[in-house]
Order: C-alpha cells, then structure tokens, then sequence
C-alpha cells in the first residue's frame, strides 16, 4: 500500500473511530468525577474494543488490493498459508485459507514480489492487523492481464476468433506436427499419448523455445515452416504451465494471426485448465493441457480396432447372405439347365421310343391287323344278320298284311298296305346302306390306325431296329455279347450285323 494510502486509511479509521468513543483529557476527568463515571460506563473491553474495529474495518475494507514482497512464508499441514507481505516503510500479516490457495500455481516462496486481494480485518487474541487473502498473483500481472483484455477485445472485433473460420480437424491424420521446447515435459506428454492412442501417426517436432523474448518470432516461423516442410495434417501447439509472464509468448498478436495462416488447422494445449492465452482462442481447437492436446489430435486405436471389428463381423455376414444366395441362384440354375439340356431330352426321347418299341415287339402288327380285320368281319357279320333278320321280319309283317288284305279284298285297304310295304322296304334298304357305310367308315379308321402302329411308318421315318437270330427285337445293350450276330430291319430292307462294342446306358439317362 502506498504513503499517501496509508494517510488515507488513517484518517478513515480515525473518523470511524470517533463514533464509538470520544477522546477526554485526562486532568478533566479527573477533576469531574460525574464525567469520569459516565466514561468508565461507557468505556470498551479490550475484546470488544478489537471486536469493533473488526467490524470497522472489515465493513470499511471489504475487498482491497495490496503488493508488497513475501516473506515469512509458511504452509501448515491444515493446507492454509500465513506469511507476511512488506515493503521498505510497513509489513502486513496476512493469511490465505485453504479453499482460495488451491488455485495458486506455482506455491510463492519468499522474496516473491506478488500482489494480493482480500479484506482487512483484525484478529482479536493478538490485537493485530490482518490481511484476509482470496487472490494471489505475481505482482505486475495486472498491467499484463489488462494488455490482454486489450489485445482479445481488439481481436474478437476483427473476427479472427469467430467460430466459423475454425476447421476441421482430420479424423484419423497420419502426419502430426508439434511445435514446443525439445526440453520440456510437455513434449514427452505428448508423445507418449500419441504413442498410445493412435502409433500409426508419424509425428514431426519442429522446436521452438516457448518463453521468453524469442519465443513469439520461433512459434511463428514454426507454424508458417513445418506445414510446408514436413506436410504435416495438422499442428499441436503446446506448452507446460506457468505464470502470465511465462505463458507471454502465446498472448502475441503474431502468434494468434500465424495460428489463422497456418496451412492446417492448430490445436492448441498450453498451461493447465485454467490457463487461458489468446492462442487458445485463435486456435482451430483449444485443449487444456499438452496431454488432452495430443487426444484431441489422435483417434484412439483400441475404438478404431473395436470398430473395425464390428464391421468385419457385418462384413462377414454380409459376405455369407450373398454367398448362401448365390449357391441358390446357382443350383436352380443348375436344375433348370439339367432339365433343359439337349442330352436330357434326348435320353427322354430315347426312353420314349424304346417304351414305343417295346409296346410295338409286345403287339406284333399282323396280330393286331388280323385282330382288327376279324373284329371287322364280326361285325359286317353281325350287320348281315341284323339286316337279314329284319327284313325277314318286315317280309313277315308284309305278308301278314297282305293276307288280310286276301282275306278281305278291300282294294283301298291293299293299296294302302302295299304302299306302306314299298316304304318299308325303302327305309329297310336305307338303313342297310347307312349300316354298311358306317361299317365302311369304322374300317378306314381302323386301316389308319394300323398304318400308324406299322412298325414300317416308323422305319419310313428313317428309324431302324435290330433282332437277334431268332427274330426277337433287341432293347437292352446289356443283353448283347460281343461278336454276336444282329439283323437290322430298314425301310427298305435290311442287313445283317455282329455286335462289337457295347456301350450300357448312361448313369443319367437311368437316373432320369
């Protein structure tokens, strides 16, 4: 705290002061009994008095900010710190409690020049004044942090963070660039993540020192070189923790404005979670540290080996529907070609005609034909006598009427009856003639029934059979022998053979 702050806080407190007891001089008090009664009752305890100005100022000073040099440091296992915060003219005590400390990184150490925020109080057992802190920062972060404010709004204005000018990052890159110190621990963070996750990657370091004066200039060449130089897929931009000072070099306007340039998209993974740099927002992907930086980049390979397990399996079934199909298509193929080929109609027409043939060695043609004929003479025979029987019936009929035309001479009745005789003769030989024709008819059907079971029709057609010496016709291959002797009827003739080769029937023709 500044001189002319100090004089401020003085007058104050002793303004305040005023309203809880008026200063008296001593001989007055003396001198004026009832005046020193009334103060004796109105005076404080030493505990209230400390309780008062407690209050005071804890009322008065509620949230103050203090720099100063650190000393007399110390951290209690409790987790809170107490030390002390000085400059050449005063020194101030000050505590920091456990819940507000866990956010300062690194842990100060004396003779840190650190800037303090907190409320003054007093604590009562010792009368003593004291700083309650709830924030600590290296001392001169304020002008940095207010340059940084400065730089992000001018920025944010401009557009270089908006969203939609952020690309997307390579799902599965096989050439990764990282830009850090060769010497810090982030770079082994980093590659021992992409180690594990995804060994596929090829990884290309361009370093850079990451703090400092020469840090801005090398990040930015580095970014703008190793795109160009190596084809890299995409560049992780990444640093360990540190204070504001140390994590400058990524607050640089030229760092943010080569990130927009770069030929790839940038992840970005500087300090700790907390840390945040106008890098960060400049960047196509900001993680929280070195090690999310390089998860961020990189697909886990145990998830791409599960996933590729899984299509492999639909793979498989896949492949096993289409093969189960086409061992169907290919058998109802198969069948339709079986059913359709020329050799299977073959053998059916062979089994036909050999059926045919055998029916025809069964039923001998002059058998049949002589069969026919006396079935036909039977019937001429039969129409013969129906015929004869008739007319001799009509004859009869006829001569009893004219017998009793005789006997009762009625010339009309004779007239009458013979007429009726001529049209029963006529309708006799009608019937004759139609029998007779009919008969005729039912014996051409015949004859062409005949002609077309003449075994001569089929050899006219260009087919033959053969019979052994005794005339019995030849079905079978498998009752020859060889050098046996064979006839072979033609249409026109025949000759006379001997069986040399015997070929059985095929496999399929039985099949079938």
């Amino acid at each position: 705290m500044r001189d002319d702050e100090n004089s401020g806080f003085v007058s104050s407190m002793a303004a305040r002061a005023k309203r809880y007891y008026t200063y008296v001089p001593l001989v007055s008090c003396l001198a004026m009994p009832d005046v020193a009664a009334t103060a004796a009752r109105d005076a404080y305890t030493v505990f209230g008095l400390a309780e008062a100005l407690k209050n005071t100022l804890e009322h008065g000073f509620s949230s103050v900010w203090v720099e100063g040099e650190l000393s007399n440091f110390k951290a209690y296992p409790s987790g809170h710190w107490y030390f002390t915060l000085k400059d050449e003219h005063a020194q101030l005590s000050c505590v920091m409690f456990r819940g507000n400390n866990l956010r300062v990184r690194p842990r100060p150490q004396d003779g840190d020049q650190l800037l303090l925020r907190g409320r003054v109080s007093v604590y009562p057992p010792r009368g003593g004044l004291q700083l309650i802190c709830d924030h600590m920062q290296a001392a001169g972060t304020g002008a940095l942090q207010r340059a940084f404010e400065q730089l992000k709004q001018r920025l944010d204005a401009e557009g270089l963070f908006d969203p939609a000018q952020r690309r997307p990052l390579p799902a599965r890159p096989h050439r990764i660039g990282v830009i850090t110190s060769s010497a810090g621990a982030a770079l082994h963070d980093i590659l021992d993540t992409l180690q594990r996750r995804w060994p596929l990657a090829e990884v290309f370091l361009w370093p850079t020192p990451v703090q400092g004066a020469a840090a801005a200039p090398a990040i930015v060449r580095a970014l703008a070189g190793l795109p160009r130089r190596a084809a890299v897929e995409l560049v992780i931009l990444a640093r360990g923790g540190g204070s504001l000072e140390d994590l400058w070099a990524f607050n640089e306007e030229a760092v943010a404005r080569a990130i927009r340039a770069c030929a790839v998209p940038v992840i970005t993974g500087v300090g700790h979670e907390t840390d945040f740099t106008i890098a960060d927002f400049a960047a196509d992907l900001r993680a929280p540290t070195p090690t999310g930086a390089a998860e961020r980049a990189s697909p886990d390979a145990a998830d791409l080996r599960a996933q590729l397990h899984k299509l492999e399996l639909a793979l498989h079934r896949k492949v096993e529907e289409r093969r189960t199909h086409a061992h169907q298509l290919l058998a109802a193929l198969r069948e339709r070609l079986q059913r359709q080929h020329p050799a299977r109609t073959l053998q059916r027409k062979a089994q036909q005609f050999d059926e045919l043939s055998a029916r025809l060695a069964r039923q001998h043609p002059h058998r049949v034909l002589d069969e026919r004929r006396a079935r036909l003479h039977r019937a001429l025979g039969q129409l013969h006598t129906a015929t004869r029987h008739r007319l001799s019936v009509l004859r009869q009929r006829a001569t009893a009427h004219t017998l009793r035309l005789d006997t009762r001479h009625p010339q009309a009745g004779i007239t009458l009856q013979r007429r009726e005789v001529g049209m029963l003769q006529r309708r006799l030989e009608l019937g004759a003639r139609q029998r007779l024709e009919a008969g005729r008819q039912h014996l051409k059907r015949a004859c062409l029934t005949l002609e077309m079971l003449d075994p001569q029709a089929v050899l006219k057609r260009g087919y033959a059979w053969a019979s052994d010496a005794e005339g019995h016709v030849l079905t079978d291959a498998s009752t020859l022998a060889a050098g046996q002797p064979i006839r072979v009827r033609l249409h026109r003739g025949g000759f006379g053979a001997e069986v040399r080769d015997i070929q059985p029937p095929a496999a399929s023709s039985d099949a079938s």
